[in-house]
């Protein structure tokens, strides 16, 4: 093998890992922001149903 092949093969496995690297991140965030979601959604409706519990008790304060 020559010393430029072995340059070329190395390059090539460092650009590979470079790319998986860079796609792993993006799936990373991808998936992170897809659970911030369905959090964000799940707090939503948490917070409807005390609202409507608290509505419906009577316990908001009367004007």
């Amino acid at each position: 093998m020559s010393v430029r092949h072995a340059e070329s093969a190395l390059d090539k496995k460092t650009r590979i890992r470079l790319e998986d690297q860079r796609r792993m991140a993006y799936r990373r965030a991808i998936e992170e922001r897809v659970e911030m979601r369905r959090i964000e959604l799940e707090l939503d409706a948490s917070l409807g149903r005390l609202v409507g519990a608290y509505l419906s008790l009577g316990l908001a304060p009367l004007r």
